[in-house]
């Protein structure tokens, strides 16, 4: 039983068999999934593919990349498609300061604007960040209180995640935890407390080893579970349950 807490099922890697991916992954024990808007279009189609599957969850936001391109009539818009019940959080919002596709200003503007939208809607936020660690620490830390939700894909070390987890937030752990060469993020799912720890795959990115390399989907989440329960010495079936309860904790998504 576990949730994918983080997917792309809207996107164009899926038109030729994304209802296969949805059963594959019910077969393979994924309960639930959280499909992730990136801007407007895909918050719209997120949200069409979560009314058609009682077990997808939809978010809505505009990612850092799109910053440059949203102004106030989309994020009226996104407001509008976030009241819809199968809207779970607001976001991938945050920002991004490795690729650099909207310049800075424009991505802490939208930023900041996203997370005032969120805290009026009490929704979660779920949050991006890439060689950006401080400056979104530091936005986040201003709302301690007001806005909570998860950072997702986190790639910071340990006194980082600690520190989001003093400000409320979740730490979301992918598929890159399986890789030989990644001991900063197995450290980090290693040692912060279950109670604070989500799985996802960010598919279609990301795919866990043995399947390196290749498209990502929601059934992979498995093999990220089976590595954390590897790191931590439990049972794949104490991660299974604790990242499902923390997932519809922070989400409330209902039980199936």
């Amino acid at each position: 039983m576990l949730i994918d807490t983080h997917a792309h099922l809207e996107m164009t890697d899926y038109d030729e068999d994304r209802d296969e991916v949805l059963r594959r992954a019910r077969r393979g024990g994924v309960r639930q999934i959280v499909t992730i808007g990136i801007d407007r279009m895909s918050s719209e189609k997120s949200l069409k593919l979560a009314k058609a599957h009682d077990f997808v969850f939809a978010t809505v936001g505009v990612h850092p990349h799109n910053a440059q391109d949203v102004d106030a009539r989309d994020l009226d818009a996104l407001a509008r498609l976030a009241a819809e019940p199968e809207v779970v959080a607001w976001g991938e919002i945050g920002l991004d300061f490795y690729r650099r596709h909207s310049p800075e200003a424009q991505q802490i503007g939208a930023f900041e604007s996203q997370l005032a939208l969120a805290s009026s809607l009490n929704l979660p936020v779920i949050i991006h960040s890439r060689e950006a660690n401080s400056e979104v620490f530091e936005t986040l830390k201003k709302r301690k209180g007001d806005v909570k939700g998860v950072i997702h894909c986190f790639s910071g070390d340990v006194p980082l995640a600690y520190a989001y987890m003093d400000i409320g937030y979740y730490i979301s752990i992918p598929g890159t935890v399986t890789y030989k060469k990644a001991s900063l993020i197995q450290d980090v799912a290693t040692h912060i407390p279950l109670e604070r720890l989500l799985l996802e795959t960010d598919a279609p990115f990301l795919a866990p080893v043995p399947k390196r390399g290749k498209r990502n989907e929601p059934a992979l989440i498995v093999h990220t579970a089976e590595k954390i329960a590897q790191l931590r010495h439990e049972d794949f079936e104490t991660i299974a349950h604790q990242t499902t309860e923390n997932a519809r904790k922070l989400f409330h998504l209902p039980v199936l």
